[in-house]
């Protein structure tokens, strides 16, 4: 949910290193229902160690070793992969994301190798400011492409989405099209999966913005450009902008006054894998009006009872809770990875 008002989604905030031994595990307490409660200490170090000093994967500080590669046709579908495993975590950004976009990416790419994986981060046609004019099935499309190579280039044995802000949304549609190489897909990890709509609806301009995009998109001009106004930041679509902000758009999938049957309607596919919803109880991209705690409940009950993660006093981008972003990630990886996958082709 990177939005066009906002020039970043990550608040600055002290750099982080990667995690120290998992101690704190002790504190956390995993009911049967399948969630998860996160530490609520706010003065929880980020930047303890990953198992000790940097290593594996990076050489020092915000310098990941690994190898950069196309996946597509296209100048901008390139991605960068630490480790050489064949089974792989894949990062899909928000809006204005590319590489790096989160804090917890370089210890999560050091924790990830100690256990033979592999982390996955790559650029959309969407990617940074491209987002104005590019859709949810384009990212589907290019995705699916990079899956596809992982499979045939990289003999991949099965994949984990990862999914930061918008690219929740990503996942949710791409999971919902069955394309082939979606049976690849072992588990998926939204961290920060919430409305852009609802944010939207907090700025001045967005009212009257949502009716000029509604009435070119009537008019056939849904492709076309809307005012600056719309978006000062990047140029955008009136469908984009009508995707991201309108009632009912097709970005619209995890707003607190959507009913339990829209929810379902929109999430419910995703039952049929195993999911880890992360949800930052500090969230600034989150209206205060709206209850967290019951909307993340909701969230995972619609797609059929994921694991959910609570980060007490967590940012959107957990770059105030590095630790147990990456902790978290990484054990439901492990519990929920792939043991083999089945050939998308048979």
């Amino acid at each position: 949910m990177n939005h066009p008002s906002s020039s970043s989604l990550s608040p600055p905030t002290s750099s982080s290193s990667p995690l120290s031994s998992p101690s704190w595990l002790s504190s956390l307490v995993r009911g049967r229902s399948g969630s998860v409660k996160m530490p609520n200490n706010p003065s929880a170090s980020s930047s303890a160690a990953v198992g000790g000093d940097l290593g594996g994967p990076v050489n020092k500080r915000n310098q990941l070793l690994g190898a950069m590669f196309k996946y597509g046709p296209k100048s901008v579908q390139v991605a960068f992969k630490t480790g050489d495993y064949k089974q792989q975590v894949i990062f899909i950004g928000g809006l204005t994301d590319g590489f790096l976009a989160t804090q917890y990416l370089e210890p999560l790419a050091i924790a990830l190798d100690k256990e033979k994986w592999s982390l996955v981060q790559f650029l959309l046609s969407s990617s940074y400011g491209g987002y104005g004019t590019s859709s949810l099935k384009q990212d589907a499309m290019e995705l699916d492409q990079l899956i596809s190579y992982l499979i045939n280039k990289e003999d991949s044995e099965g994949v984990v989405l990862l999914g930061h802000s918008t690219g929740c949304q990503d996942i949710i549609y791409y999971m919902r099209t069955n394309a082939a190489c979606s049976r690849a897909v072992r588990a998926v990890i939204l961290q920060a999966p919430v409305s852009d709509r609802e944010y939207n609806a907090t700025l001045p301009q967005t009212a009257s913005m949502i009716d000029l995009a509604s009435k070119m998109i009537s008019e056939g001009q849904g492709l076309e450009l809307m005012p600056r106004e719309a978006s000062p930041d990047v140029p955008i679509t009136a469908y984009r902008y009508h995707s991201l902000c309108a009632y009912n758009g097709d970005d619209d999938m995890f707003s607190s006054d959507l009913s339990e049957d829209q929810l379902k309607q929109r999430l419910g596919h995703m039952s049929n894998t195993p999911c880890q919803v992360i949800f930052s109880m500090a969230d600034e991209y989150v209206p205060d009006y709206v209850d967290k705690k019951s909307l993340v409940e909701r969230l995972c009950r619609a797609m059929g009872g994921a694991e959910k993660v609570e980060v007490e006093w967590g940012n959107h981008s957990l770059s105030n809770r590095v630790q147990e972003a990456v902790q978290a990630i990484v054990d439901f990886v492990k519990r929920d990875g792939p043991k083999g996958w089945d050939d998308p082709w048979s």
